[in-house]
């Protein structure tokens, strides 16, 4: 089975230049955790996930390490997270984003999930989002078809 059988045709895309509370926004809105961006020309240039929104929330290992002071008090850190509101995506999403096409056979994108740690890929055609597919399409149509 190919990743054109099982993939959402329905992709919602962040543009490049939208804020940290915009995404969140629109991921509540849609129900969704991750979403590829793009440019003004629709190219895909990273992905966002819940996962790159929570992680901002925390400092870094470097900055962390060199003053724990200032991270101790976690009802300040939790203040502090209004900061991040107006971010813009691209600061902070995942650059380096690994891709299908619809002709991928889906235990070949499953794999990669699997060994990349991601939950989603955005699937492309002629350089261009086609639709997206997430660990729920693959298991989903594996456990329908009974192939366990």
């Amino acid at each position: 089975m190919k990743v054109k059988n099982v993939m959402s045709k329905k992709v919602i895309k962040i543009k490049k230049g939208m804020t940290y509370q915009k995404v969140v926004e629109i991921f509540l809105k849609h129900k969704i955790s991750g979403a590829p961006v793009v440019d003004e020309n629709d190219n895909l240039i990273g992905l966002i996930s819940e996962k790159d929104l929570f992680r901002i929330l925390y400092p870094y290992y470097k900055s962390y390490y060199e003053h724990p002071e200032w991270y101790t008090d976690f009802e300040a850190r939790e203040d502090k997270a209004s900061e991040i509101k107006g971010h813009l995506v691209e600061s902070f999403m995942t650059k380096n984003v690994i891709t299908v096409t619809p002709e991928t056979p889906i235990m070949a994108a499953g794999a990669l999930m699997l060994a990349r740690g991601i939950h989603r890929l955005p699937v492309l055609e002629d350089n261009k989002i086609v639709g997206i597919v997430s660990r729920e399409n693959i298991y989903r149509r594996i456990f329908k078809k009974k192939l366990f």
